[in-house]
């Protein structure tokens, strides 16, 4: 019984994670659709954009830290399994948002694919990775 309740107390951390990655990444993709007017003009180059991303999925990566200084999930192999899950996971749920936008019609962002989806999230799984506690 008490393997059970391990296994499922590590499925809610996993789950409260990636929870945390895909709400900021959407509150990221929120605020680029807003502010995409008045930056009207040509794309950057792919690595500038990969670049931004980075730093963005950093940035909110610190930010989030302000709010949940604590990692969510305690144990170091866990921790390093979370560095590489929940980027994936988040990058798949974003290029399932692409999708979604694309059949719809709507213009898509950079972050609506998996690469650039995996990045920011990685970047913010890294920053927390190294400072939260």
């Amino acid at each position: 019984m008490e393997i059970l309740f391990e296994v499922l107390l590590w499925l809610l951390q996993f789950a409260a994670e990636l929870l945390l990655q895909i709400v900021a990444e959407a509150l990221a993709e929120l605020g680029l659709h807003t502010l995409r007017e008045p930056f009207r003009r040509p794309q950057p180059q792919p690595w500038l954009a990969a670049i931004a991303y980075f730093l963005f999925g950093a940035l909110a990566g610190a930010l989030s830290l302000l709010f949940f200084p604590a990692a969510f999930i305690a144990a170091p192999a866990g921790r390093i399994a979370n560095l590489i899950a929940v980027p994936l996971a988040a990058g798949g749920v974003m290029a399932g948002f692409g999708a979604w936008r694309r059949r719809r019609g709507e213009e898509l962002l950079r972050i609506d694919r998996f690469a650039y989806g995996f990045l920011f999230a990685f970047a913010m799984s890294a920053v927390r990775f190294v400072f939260a506690h």
